[in-house]
């Protein structure tokens, strides 16, 4: 495994969430508009969820301090969410719909 998170490694780690393989936990709204922290089993994610859309994963960083940015992964014309199925994309705005409602309270 690189030091850098590939967008295909965060984007397995969306999928397993997805599919209900791994938990997925909102840890907080950040102050900056439309952005959702978010815990995959001990991987650290920052998407960009605005209007009950996921439209991207800011950065990400796994457990052992491995990191990943949407400025990289652009560099390689995509990002994790864009490598997500139409379902999957669902389930994962779902689950972050549900709980960003939760944190709200």
């Amino acid at each position: 495994m690189s030091a850098f998170l590939s967008a295909r490694e965060v984007c397995q780690r969306l999928r397993d969430a997805a599919l209900g393989v791994l938990a997925f936990k909102v840890c907080e709204r950040p102050a900056e508009a439309g952005l959702v922290a978010v815990d995959i089993e001990g991987w650290l994610l920052l998407l960009d969820f605005e209007g009950g859309r996921l439209h991207h994963c800011e950065c990400a960083r796994n457990g052992n301090g491995q990191e990943g940015s949407l400025e990289r992964w652009q560099r390689y014309g995509t990002d994790p969410v864009s490598l997500l199925s139409t379902w999957e994309l669902a389930q994962i705005e779902q689950l972050l719909k549900a709980q960003t409602n939760e944190v709200a309270q």
